[in-house]
């Protein structure tokens, strides 16, 4: 598992099969990004639908970090630009 550097470094990223899987530790947040080959940038396949209240980060803030890690690590993998 990789983990990327975000403010404050709470996110963690993963690559799984041929989705970039985003996740907040010792939360039930997730959220799941595939490429589709015809498109020039990641598509959200799936988010948590639960509130989660331990949770570090409310589902809005969880999400803009779980976006930025994922476009890092697609941008790793020379998914896109």
């Amino acid at each position: 598992m990789d983990r990327v550097m975000a403010e404050p470094p709470d996110v963690w990223v993963r690559l799984v099969d041929d989705e970039i899987v985003v996740s907040l530790p010792h939360s039930t947040y997730i959220a799941i990004y595939e490429k589709d080959a015809d498109l020039p940038h990641l598509t959200l396949r799936h988010l948590s639908e639960e509130k989660d209240p331990q949770a570090s980060l409310t589902i809005a803030e969880f999400l803009g970090r779980a976006w930025d890690a994922a476009n890092a690590k697609a941008r790793e993998l020379g998914w896109i630009l």
